[in-house]
């Protein structure tokens, strides 16, 4: 499904990270990997002459570009790997070399250095899984080394478009490693006690529980969607649990990978609007800004 993994990286402990994972999808999918550096000239406040930017300065730039980008591609092993340094913007390099190469999968850091070398800051990455081409997995630092064994899978689900189609990539990572896969929906009381003026148990608004009325049909619409995931799982000869939870989104499912001990999520970048809301672009930025693991993010309109 991945033939080819792209990894931007500015040499920053973040984009290490970062590539360490690109490197067990690559070796799960038999990837070539694609190392990118990007200098961005004009992003930089650098020393300026009466010429425009100093050429001392820009080839520093270069030559930091480009010794990230070899020691990246180094610590990829016998891994098959391509390299390139381009200018300008960040996020665009990114998006426009993932679509003129071929690349069906970016593995980034959520922040990388600051100064004249910076890459990945935290504005970029979340640029590029908004505008992104192709689906993104984001990689935040951690204290201690990250495991790149998946054995829990986290497939967020509101049933929505946005969540269907992240559901095959959630599902052939979980087929790569052998995991379980967790499928999720979060009922968010936030937004029904919002919309009703009561409040609702588990909420902290301490409350009458809201009525059979306003969240039966709610968890079963969630029970409906979650047991679509786990049904498609099982039948892909892998293990699957299923699970309704009440709170706000990007604070529940950051707790159920905590609570499930959970080593990958994939998500819709956008999902349903309104009571039944999950999947909304803020929630998916909330999850790859603090989740210790990796967040795989799918846009609607992207291809599976």
């Amino acid at each position: 499904m991945y033939d080819h993994i792209l990894v931007p990286t500015d040499g920053s402990d973040t984009a290490e990270l970062a590539a360490g994972h690109a490197l067990a999808l690559s070796e799960a999918f038999d990837a070539t990997i694609h190392v990118l550096g990007a200098v961005d000239v004009d992003g930089e406040a650098g020393p300026f002459d009466a010429g425009g930017v100093d050429e001392e300065f820009v080839a520093e730039l270069e030559a930091d570009a480009e010794a990230a980008v070899a020691s990246a591609a180094e610590s990829m092993g016998d891994r098959p790997v391509e390299t390139a340094v381009v200018d300008g913007d960040p996020a665009e390099a990114i998006d426009d070399y993932a679509v003129e190469n071929g690349v069906d999968l970016v593995v980034m850091g959520t922040h990388g250095r600051t100064g004249i070398s910076r890459v990945l800051t935290g504005s970029t990455s979340a640029r590029v899984v908004r505008e992104s081409r192709v689906p993104v997995v984001t990689v935040r630092a951690v204290n201690g080394p990250p495991s790149t064994d998946y054995d829990d899978v986290l497939i967020p689900t509101d049933g929505s478009p946005a969540a269907e189609a992240a559901v095959d990539h959630g599902l052939s990572v979980a087929d790569a490693f052998d995991a379980t896969v967790h499928a999720v929906y979060v009922i968010d009381v936030s937004a029904l006690a919002g919309g009703t003026g009561s409040s609702v148990a588990g909420a902290g608004g301490g409350g009458d529980v809201a009525t059979g009325d306003l969240l039966d049909p709610l968890v079963e619409s969630g029970e409906d969607a979650t047991e679509r995931v786990a049904g498609r799982a099982r039948e892909a000869g892998l293990d699957a649990t299923t699970d309704v939870v009440e709170g706000s989104p990007g604070s529940a499912l950051l707790d159920y990978v905590d609570d499930s001990s959970v080593d990958f999520v994939t998500m819709g970048t956008h999902g349903h609007s309104g009571l039944d809301r999950v999947l909304l672009g803020s929630t998916t930025e909330r999850l790859m800004r603090h989740s210790p693991v990796p967040v795989f993010s799918v846009r609607a309109d992207e291809s599976s």
